[in-house]
Parts: structure tokens; sequence; C-alpha cells
């Protein structure tokens, strides 16, 4: 949260208020706070079929708005189930920002154990990105601020990359990271817009009965270059699984070179915040950059 925004506690007894004063006709449903929550959002069950989202901080209160106007429209063309909002809160009993209600959608955040089949996993996943970048973008949200800059010009974190590479090159290889970096700068999108999710990772992807099941989380949504959504294919598939999702997902060799490219640079981040606090995110961090990095 940044100094402009106030502290906000969100907890059961404000969405209660809220529900009670915006949304009485569900004021009586039972409010939880889901089992695995966000750092963008606060999320809780509204009774068995809906459920709340309400931003932590100004930034991603910018969300709501994109979100309520487009997954709507997303929705239909797609192999799998999105959150549908049913419901647009406004700022209220001292909550100052808006907020959603949701339709409810069933499954786990995915994760090894849940997966049944990894490769069958990341072909469901390629298809519905494929189906997702084929939507017609026209008037769609362009990439800037509110959503980091996803589908836009990787070029936008080159000073931030670097900087990220000098101050771990004690513990990282840096010659081949700042190789794979520059390459990534020079495979310029050349193409029209498409749909983007901006943030395609574990976190955001539900799993039922072992299989794919849901994506969730559009709060980086927009139109634009999709290599931001390739970086799956080294921070959570390997083998064949990221074989079977490089050969179904529908783009093309600098899509996929941009894409290493934006997966390093969140490694590198997430390497330099967690070096000193966190070892397991670290080496989490550090075993992705090294795989990026690996000559292929």
């Amino acid at each position: 949260m940044t100094q402009d925004d106030p502290f906000v506690h969100i907890d059961v007894s404000l969405v209660r208020r809220l529900l009670a004063d915006q949304f009485p006709q569900w004021a009586d449903l039972s409010v939880r706070p889901v089992a695995v929550d966000g750092h963008d959002n606060r999320t809780f069950h509204l009774g068995d079929d809906m459920s709340i989202r309400m931003p932590s901080a100004r930034w991603y209160a910018e969300h709501v708005r994109t979100e309520h106007t487009w997954l709507p429209k997303l929705a239909s063309y797609l192999p799998l189930p999105i959150p549908v909002p049913v419901g647009r809160g406004v700022p209220g009993g001292g909550y100052p920002w808006p907020w959603s209600v949701n339709m409810w959608l069933q499954g786990e955040n995915a994760s090894l154990e849940r997966i049944t089949d990894l490769s069958a996993f990341a072909k469901d996943l390629a298809n519905f990105l494929n189906a997702f970048q084929t939507i017609d973008a026209t008037e769609g949200p362009s990439p800037g601020q509110d959503n980091f800059f996803r589908g836009g010009d990787l070029a936008t974190y080159d000073s931030e990359t670097r900087a990220c590479i000098e101050v771990l090159k004690d513990v990282i290889d840096a010659e081949p990271a700042i190789s794979i970096w520059e390459l990534a700068l020079q495979a310029k999108w050349h193409q029209p817009p498409v749909w983007i999710h901006g943030d395609i990772a574990v976190g955001n992807l539900l799993v039922q009965d072992g299989r794919l099941s849901a994506v969730i989380d559009f709060g980086q949504l927009a139109v634009g270059d999709p290599s931001c959504d390739t970086t799956i294919a080294w921070t959570f598939f390997s083998g064949a699984s990221r074989d079977v999702f490089c050969a179904e997902l529908d783009v093309d060799a600098s899509t996929w070179m941009r894409g290493r490219g934006w997966g390093l640079w969140k490694a590198l981040l997430q390497l330099r915040a967690h070096r000193d606090n966190n070892l397991g995110e670290a080496g989490r961090a550090l075993g992705v950059i090294r795989d990026i990095c690996a000559v292929r």
C-alpha cells in the first residue's frame, strides 16, 4: 500500500456492513474468508454461490471498473469459466474504493499435487489462451500503470531488470541473464493487440477433479502483446508439460522470447526481495532464472 493510501482493515464485519447498506438482498447470507487469499484483493465467500472481492489498495481498485466492463462480455467466448460480476459496490462504511460481488467458481488453487495429468493441464491452459487471444479486442483497455504494463513494451522494465542483475551477480550467472534479457528486448511485437490476462500463475488457476476448471483474477486485463501470458512455461511447467504447452499455444518464436524476458524480470524481482528473508521463495525464483537462462 502506498503512502497516499489509507490503512483499511478488511474483515467480515466490514463486508457485512457494506452488504447491509448496498445489497440488502444478500445481507443474510454467510460471509467467510477464503482459505487462500491474494495480495491485491481480499476475497470472501458469500453464501454458497457468490464471492466478495475487495481491493486492498487504491492501485488495485482501478481494476474493478475494467472487470465489470469486460468479463461478462468475454465469458461466453471462453472454454472455461471466469469470474462474472453480479454486483458492483461503491465506497462506504469506512471503505474508500469500489468492490465486486461475483459468482463463485468451484475448484482449488492449482498445484502439482492436485493435478492428475500435468500435460493435459498444460494443453487445457494453452487452449484457453488461444481462445482468449482470438476474441475481438477492439476498444479493449490498453496496458498502463493500472496493470503494471502487462501486454506493453518489455523495455518499460529495462533499468529495473539490469539493476537486479547487478545486485544479484553474486548469486546468479549475470552474463546469460543479460544475454536473454537483451534478446527479449530485440524480439519486438508487430502484430495487432490481443486480449491478455496479465498474471497467468498457479494461484489464478483452479483445479477440480484433477483438471483445470477455471481461470480467475483478471485484475491486469488488457489488450496488447500476449508474451506476458507465456511465463508459466518456466514458472510451473517443465519437461513434457512444457513441451505440450509450447506446442499447443499459438504464438510465434519472438513471443516466446519476450515471454522469457517477462519471466526473468519477475523472478529477478522475487529473488532480490526474498534472498535474505525467505529461502523457499528465493530458491524457487533462482530455479526459474536458471531455467530461463539455460541453453536450449
